[in-house]
């Protein structure tokens, strides 16, 4: 559906923003107010969250003893991806392509544990928590022993 363009730009509340999001959105979500990925990604970009996950996933990798375990629940697949990107990039040693019999330039520092979703009975008794992943790794020592 096409919008012409609005005489007064202003949107003066929330409501008649969600007004203007549901007049536009063409496949909404089923259950779900059109409106709320809209509300979603002005929370995320105002407060900066992608940034401080990745920020604070560093943080908590630095503080880790050798043998702990990180955790981490997210909540929509943005977040998802930067915890599973994570996970991954810190669970590969980086080697010179250009000599590959190197030691590795960067030793593994996690070992990922799994992910778990919840169960088709957890997401009845609580909805919300259908799009939540939990995703663990364990911090290894480094080489030297050092942790």
């Amino acid at each position: 559906m096409w919008l012409a363009p609005r005489a007064d730009s202003r949107l003066p509340t929330t409501g008649d923003l969600a007004k203007l999001v549901a007049g536009a959105v063409r496949t909404p979500e089923p259950g779900q107010d059109p409106a709320t990925r809209t509300f979603q990604a002005l929370r995320i970009l105002v407060n900066a969250e992608l940034e401080e996950l990745e920020q604070g996933l560093s943080a908590a990798l630095g503080l880790l003893a050798a043998g702990g375990h990180l955790a981490v629940i997210s909540f929509h697949s943005l977040e998802d991806r930067i915890v599973k990107n994570f996970i991954a990039h810190e669970s590969r040693e980086e080697v010179d392509r250009r000599a590959p019999f190197a030691p590795p330039t960067r030793a593994l520092r996690l070992k990922p544990l799994g992910r778990i979703k919840p169960s088709v009975e957890e997401v009845k008794a609580n909805p919300r928590s259908r799009s939540a992943v939990l995703r663990v790794a364990e911090r290894l020592p480094l080489a030297g022993g050092a942790a």
